[in-house]
């Protein structure tokens, strides 16, 4: 009888499969841009729906046809520009070096984070200046009184800035300090763009739900849902490649080349009736991105122009039209 081959069971994807260090991403690694402006962008999943559009690929079966696409909106409120972060380099790469903050902190920002009562800005200003530095990035916060939650307090992350020239980046974060910015002076309508977020954790699970293995005969005894075999005597120790138990979901992840659909602020074009489930009604300006993205309702999704984006050059669909059908009974 021949030997019977067969995959193995269980993906090695994403190891190790741990729990998120917060429930916001970090984003380690920017796109290069000639550009000198941010690199990206958040905002609040607010849910899914779907858009009627002409497809407008000469090649498609549905060319010229209108055709349902399915789309996440993201209720993007603005971000406030709190500081600028320099850094310096050593043969380890990248160091943070100074920080440069604003004068003052928003009221619902200055319960989470102070400054010395003898900040002087300026004389922080000429030592950021004169230090020596390989790049900077911006320290932003997010606005969700603005949103559509029952949110407070704010989320603190970086951002990148496009451009080669480091002066040219720290003169464009001087302009920004203190400002607030919206989604639409970063994105456009067709914009490729990567999506960085934290997964719906789901909790310990098993082998079979975590890894998808096979479950054993019904002769095995009490260890159905089990893996056969736990590695070779020798060696006495587990191998990175055996399918255990552990935790499932609550993981960050990147989703490559998801595209902007539309970016609007007229919210009654987007709310649908009762609004969003477990969300609400969006009150400011909004992107719709073709597909899903991972993660719950209400998660802070992370969006920055696409490291890796596509050497085809896609028509955008012609939107006509998005459901603003109740969701409530989905």
């Amino acid at each position: 009888m021949p030997k019977v081959k067969s995959p193995r069971k269980g993906s090695l994807a994403f190891k190790p499969r741990k729990r998120a260090k917060r429930i916001y991403p970090v984003i380690k690694s920017w796109p290069a841009m000639k550009d000198v402006k941010p690199l990206g962008f958040a905002g609040y999943k607010a849910g899914m729906t779907h858009i009627m559009a002409v497809d407008k690929q000469a090649n498609s079966p549905t060319a010229g046809q209108l055709v349902q696409f399915p789309v996440t909106v993201i209720d993007c409120p603005p971000i406030f520009i709190l500081g600028v972060r320099a850094y310096s380099k050593d043969y380890n790469g990248l160091k943070s070096a100074k920080d440069l903050f604003f004068k003052t902190f928003q009221k619902d920002l200055s319960r989470k984070m102070k400054l010395p009562k003898n900040y002087d800005f300026e004389s922080r200003l000429k030592e950021f200046e004169s230090a020596d530095i390989a790049d900077v990035k911006l320290i932003v916060n997010t606005l969700p009184r603005q949103s559509g939650l029952e949110k407070k307090k704010p989320e603190i992350f970086e951002i990148a800035i496009g451009g080669s020239d480091v002066k040219s980046k720290i003169e464009y974060a001087k302009q920004l300090l203190g400002k607030e910015i919206s989604v639409g002076k970063i994105f456009k309508n067709g914009d490729w763009v990567d999506i960085v977020s934290v997964t719906t954790g789901k909790g310990f699970q098993g082998s079979i739900k975590r890894h998808g293995v096979k479950m054993l005969s019904h002769k095995e005894g009490k260890n159905r849902r089990g893996i056969g075999s736990m590695g070779q005597k020798r060696p006495g120790k587990l191998r990175w490649t055996v399918p255990l138990p552990g935790q499932l979901g609550f993981h960050t992840r990147t989703e490559l080349n998801k595209r902007i659909i539309l970016i609007g602020d007229k919210n009654s074009a987007v709310n649908p009736a009762g609004g969003f489930v477990k969300y609400g009604n969006i009150p400011n300006e909004y992107v719709i991105l073709h597909g899903s993205v991972a993660g719950p309702r209400k998660r802070l999704v992370r969006m920055r122009f696409s490291v890796r984006p596509p050497s085809l050059n896609l028509p955008l669909p012609e939107v006509k039209s998005v459901s603003t059908e109740s969701k409530q009974g989905v």
